[in-house]
């Protein structure tokens, strides 16, 4: 699976939003700046994100972004499905949609099994989570296997 960068900085600049929550709007490019995200790219990722109901804009001089809910209710999996659409597809399509025959049948649950974990995973971890530096305990289980962190 790949994350792509459009995803990284979508939940960079959420995160940024969450730590600042109560502070008023925050401009995009005080999130840029922060956050090293370009801000033109920032301000399309800023678009999508509203228009998924992640988060609030107001124009103006004390404009800026917000979150649209509390940061405890914005799943990692929602950020990037607001930018990226489906969080696992195969060749563009999402595995439910696939049909396989012969000796490739195994695929189709295999591919299943792959989005159910990452879906697990990106769903089981809120804004509110990252924010508070507190990440659930299967997550820091996955995380501190020394496998994890070897590449192949």
């Amino acid at each position: 699976m790949r994350i792509s960068a459009r995803a990284d900085y979508a939940v960079r600049a959420v995160l940024e939003l969450a730590v600042r929550q109560g502070n008023g709007p925050v401009k995009a490019e005080e999130i840029a700046a922060a956050q090293g995200i370009p801000h033109k790219f920032l301000e399309g990722i800023l678009g999508d994100l509203r228009r998924a109901g992640i988060v609030d804009s107001r124009r103006g001089g004390g404009g800026g972004y917000r979150l649209a809910r509390e940061a405890p209710a914005i799943t990692v999996a929602d950020v990037i499905r607001g930018v990226d659409g489906p969080i696992v597809s195969v060749r563009g399509e999402r595995p439910t949609g696939l049909t396989y025959t012969g000796t490739a049948e195994p695929l189709l649950p295999l591919w299943i099994a792959l989005r159910a974990n990452v879906r697990r995973i990106l769903e089981g971890v809120t804004i509110g989570d990252l924010a508070s530096g507190t990440l659930p305990d299967p997550v820091r289980t996955l995380a501190a296997e020394p496998a994890a962190w070897e590449n192949p």
